[in-house]
């Protein structure tokens, strides 16, 4: 059985290049975002759950969500996103843990924008935190998908702060421009797969 390692890490941090490397040495990368959306569109219970909350405009033509309304009807409303969450979470945990028993390899990299706030972490072997400094990931997001200061400074104070995350993390991998992110990623996949643990 893989080891199951989580990655997580508040946008900008770089945790979506970091699983990449972890990738090109070998370890599969499990992303759960994409599955959860992939999820929404074809799970009937998902959908049925979703169609109930929110009515059948919730979905378009298409049979896909319709992202948009649905961003607009949890964004600021923790009861419902919980609720989304409720049915959404087990969905993408049974999925990953079906993934994880398939793979043959030392350990497998599940990685979640919502890895603590979820409780996902408690599914995890070992925990790895992505940390960069604020202006750093703000100035990333911007560049990437074209979102304001604002926009992005809102985004972040919804996830949970990096000190809060670093209670649960076994280790932290700083994208600060200081350290070097190699040697970092390097050091953790040898820990694993020689010993089986991160110290």
């Amino acid at each position: 059985m893989a080891l199951k390692v989580g990655i997580t890490g508040g946008i900008g941090s770089g945790k979506s290049t970091i699983c990449k490397v972890f990738e090109k040495l070998g370890a599969p990368v499990f992303e759960a975002d994409p599955v959860a959306k992939r999820l929404i569109d074809t799970d009937p219970e998902i959908r049925q759950g979703l169609i109930d909350l929110f009515g059948p405009d919730i979905y378009t033509e298409k049979e896909s969500v319709d992202r948009k309304k649905l961003a607009e009807k949890i964004f600021n409303d923790e009861i419902q996103l919980a609720k989304v969450n409720a049915l959404v979470h087990p969905a993408v945990r049974a999925e990953f843990l079906k993934w994880a028993e398939s793979q043959d390899v030392p350990y497998v990299v599940h990685e979640a924008a919502i890895l603590f706030e979820s409780g996902f972490y408690q599914m995890m072997d070992y925990t790895i935190l992505v940390t960069a400094p604020e202006e750093d990931r703000i100035k990333r997001v911007t560049m990437r998908d074209g979102s304001s200061r604002e926009q992005v400074i809102e985004r972040m104070n919804k996830q949970w702060a990096d000190d809060e995350k670093r209670k649960l993390a076994s280790i932290e991998i700083k994208n600060d421009n200081r350290e070097l992110i190699l040697p970092q990623i390097v050091n953790i996949d040898k820990q694993l797969r020689e010993y089986g643990k991160i110290w």
